[in-house]
């Protein structure tokens, strides 16, 4: 009776792990945007998350295309993820869409939807010359061979073709015309297993083909507030707004120090630069480190150390290598030890054009906002005059002292005054620093200040 007991017991136990082995799970990530890092970066995590989860990744696609750069990537990674990947292409797989449809195993598509058009364009939608075309073509080629042959019958042979023909892929990047399928033209021609108008149909179109069970659960990729908030700041054109608010904010602050807007302007852009990318793993440390090492070189190369040298280009550079480095993953060695340079171009070219359009933005905006009514109270702009009590020096009283020497009045850092037979002037030092009491000697004037070295 005992036996009896445990041997139900056993049978009860055994019977809900057989029902959930015969579940199929499937893991949806839904595609419904530009191709740009904030895509790239949900759909890693999605096909990991995908992997560990579940037996089949199924992307929802509806998208124009983007970024060449990204949507590479995300091909990639669809080619190495470890379980099948369906696309079901609910409106538009053009373009980047395109490449990315063709990377998943199967692809079922709505009707009165299409893809295709692959075509390189620029940001204004004017082609791009032939080479980015031959590497597109490329992409698209190795795509769809990376599925390999199947056997087929014909004419009462059996001989393998293309699961992808890699030719008819190449002509969606055409020189003269470009090649875009309706459902049943991408199912004549092999880029389609099916057509289908909800997801739920194409899960039953996959296991009605296979010898899983009937039985399916659907998970969706979870997206937080957090995450919604990253991948909106990771958008190219407000990271592009972000860099100008950063290079124009110093900019600012290097011109008229003290004020503290525009420092404030150029925090808090940094912070939302950096912030996102570096949540996202695309920023390390050394980045971070690297941005305000620059600033700091470029802040004592005006302020302190006199001319432009060594530390200001250093300063230029240091900046320029941290904006760039923090926009691309930091793995850019392959794994023979060579540098790939090709991830660094559209990076350092967003950077560049930024820092231009800001500086002769920021250019531009002084010379608007000097003359307003809000600048006119944070900024004296009355006459100084001898009649209220206001006294300046004479310009050929100040060239008269080039050659004196003089006894530091305040220190010199390097800014301060300096004591000539009684009377206070505004001093610089040329090299250094200069402590209360030490004697300099007055070397030149520049913009009403005595320049003056150490004795």
């Amino acid at each position: 009776m005992i036996n009896a007991a445990r041997i139900l017991l056993l049978l009860l136990l055994l019977f809900p792990l057989r029902g959930n082995a015969d579940t199929t799970r499937f893991y949806l990530l839904e595609f419904r945007q530009d191709v740009d890092k904030s895509a790239l970066s949900r759909i890693s995590k999605g096909l990991k998350e995908a992997e560990k989860r579940a037996d089949y990744c199924i992307i929802d696609l509806n998208t124009y295309g983007g970024a060449v750069d990204a949507a590479d990537s995300i091909r990639s990674a669809i080619l190495r993820c470890r379980i099948p990947v369906i696309a079901f292409i609910d409106i538009q797989a053009a373009s980047a869409g395109a490449l990315i449809s063709i990377a998943c195993d199967s692809i079922y598509m709505a009707k009165g939807s299409s893809i295709g058009a692959a075509t390189v364009v620029n940001g204004q939608g004017e082609v791009m010359p032939d080479k980015y075309q031959s590497f597109m073509r490329a992409m698209m080629r190795s795509t769809a061979e990376s599925h390999g042959k199947k056997s087929v019958v014909k004419d009462g042979k059996r001989t393998e073709v293309w699961h992808r023909d890699p030719e008819v892929a190449e002509q969606m990047v055409g020189r003269d015309s470009v090649l875009s399928f309706t459902p049943l033209e991408a199912i004549e021609n092999g880029f389609c297993e099916g057509e289908a108008q909800s997801v739920e149909e194409v899960i039953g179109k996959i296991l009605s083909g296979s010898k899983d069970g009937s039985e399916y659960v659907i998970e969706r990729q979870e997206i937080t507030v957090l995450d919604s908030i990253r991948y909106f700041l990771m958008n190219p054109f407000l990271q592009s707004i972000f860099l100008m608010l950063i290079i124009g904010g110093i900019y600012f602050e290097l011109q008229s120090p003290g004020i503290g807007l525009a420092l404030a302007a150029a925090t808090v852009g940094a912070l939302l630069y950096f912030a996102p990318l570096y949540l996202e793993g695309l920023v390390q440390n050394w980045e971070i480190l690297l941005f305000i090492a620059g600033v700091v070189l470029l802040v004592l190369e005006i302020f302190v150390i006199p001319g432009f040298g060594v530390a200001g280009i250093a300063g230029i550079i240091a900046v320029i290598t941290s904006l760039t480095f923090a926009m691309i993953d930091n793995d850019m060695l392959r794994h023979d030890g060579t540098f790939d340079i090709k991830p660094v171009i559209k990076p350092l070219a967003i950077v560049l054009v930024s820092i231009a359009v800001s500086i002769c933005g920021s250019i531009l905006l002084a010379s608007r906002i000097y003359g307003t009514r809000a600048f006119s109270r944070i900024a004296l702009k009355d006459n100084l005059s001898a009649d209220e009590g206001f006294v300046g020096v004479e310009k050929n009283e100040l060239e008269s002292l080039a050659g004196k020497t003089a006894v530091v009045a305040t220190d010199l850092r390097p800014v301060g005054k300096v004591n000539i037979g009684g009377k206070l002037y505004p001093a610089r030092i040329n090299f250094g620093y200069a402590h209360k009491g030490e004697m300099v000697v007055i070397t030149s004037v520049e913009g009403g200040e005595l320049h003056c070295d150490a004795l």
